[in-house]
């Protein structure tokens, strides 16, 4: 008797599994021009005017972490997601589904943290909806957000070799942060979550160049799924050098000690640019120069081979594929 899918945690890590099910169930289903691209945010025309629509829900554990809150992250991941399309974000709804038994002074937290990371992102809080479900049938809360923005920039979107890729700082801090702060592992190391509203960084590059090709925020599979998005079915790779990518000394040795890959975690407050190789320096600088972005790094390019994958140099000499994970790393974190 041939046993019914089912559909297990790996399929919201976004990796391959995430990628088959979107592709073979939510696209067939949806069948949405907008929503073929599978971008951050769908690009919507209406009457000549270029609007940005995202929606992202929050689910993680737990609530409270060095540098953040599920609150702030909320609303950082969708002002993010429309920072990237080029869209000054406007717009936002936030729905929650509160846990029945979740401390009052816990939610004004949580809500006042969203409100003050929309007032920096110069975005409000317009409309919303409240849930609670029974004791046990959630984490406390989950939020859903969406938003909406104004496409200020348009980007070229024409990739070609010798295009180079950047990166707005090192990489890996919020999963590392929230791990720590699950407890159960002795480690006497501080690190702060990256989660932060980026439109101001990615306004300030867009205003040096127009030649910036791409933007991502690297989160749920980090720098090296985004990456692998980038050059699936395409005619181009990419080649990025180990020793240019940046990570901090302490994710580095949390990272050693448990056996993961920096690559493929989540951020919170970074951006991944390819930008025509006339530019790159010229975004580089800019980057650096903007609190968000002082640890900023050129980190490979485009390239004709291999087609279709992500190579890395290796710090010593030596090269080999990065490859999209099939579920994930850790435990679900955002």
């Amino acid at each position: 008797m041939t046993e019914t899918p089912k559909i297990t945690i790996s399929h919201g890590s976004g990796g391959k599994l995430t990628h088959e099910l979107i592709k073979t169930l939510f696209l067939e289903q949806f069948n949405a021009p907008q929503l073929a691209p599978l971008n951050d945010s769908a690009i919507i025309d209406i009457n000549g005017q270029k609007l940005a629509f995202t929606t992202d829900s929050y689910v993680v554990n737990p609530l409270f972490f060095p540098g953040g809150d599920i609150g702030k992250l909320a609303i950082c991941g969708t002002v993010n997601d429309l920072s990237v399309m080029g869209a000054k974000p406007l717009f936002i709804s936030c729905g929650y589904i509160i846990e029945e038994g979740l401390e009052y002074d816990a939610l004004a937290r949580i809500t006042r943290s969203a409100a003050e990371a929309a007032q920096q992102a110069g975005a409000a809080i317009v409309t919303g909806d409240t849930k609670v479900v029974e004791h046990g049938k959630g984490d406390g809360i989950f939020i859903n957000t969406s938003g909406v923005g104004i496409c200020e920039y348009e980007l070229p979107g024409k990739i070609e070799t010798s295009d180079k890729v950047l990166v707005s700082g090192p990489i890996g801090d919020h999963e590392v942060a929230i791990l720590v702060a699950r407890g159960g592992l002795d480690f006497q190391v501080e690190i702060k979550s990256d989660c932060a509203p980026l439109w101001d960084l990615i306004s300030k590059i867009l205003s040096v160049s127009n030649k910036i090709k791409f933007m991502r925020d690297p989160t749920r599979g980090g720098l090296a799924t985004v990456l692998n998005e980038l050059v699936e079915n395409k005619e181009y790779g990419i080649q990025i050098e180990e020793a240019s990518i940046p990570i901090s000394e302490k994710v580095n040795g949390v990272c050693s000690l448990l056996g993961f890959d920096p690559l493929y975690l989540a951020n919170e407050g970074k951006v991944v640019v390819v930008v025509s190789s006339n530019d790159a320096m010229k975004v580089l600088d800019a980057m650096k120069g903007h609190a968000l972005g002082d640890g900023a790094a050129l980190i490979g390019e485009v390239v004709a081979e291999p087609a279709g994958l992500v190579a890395m140099k290796t710090k010593v000499g030596g090269r080999r594929v990065v490859d999209m994970l099939v579920g994930t790393q850790l435990p679900r974190i955002c």
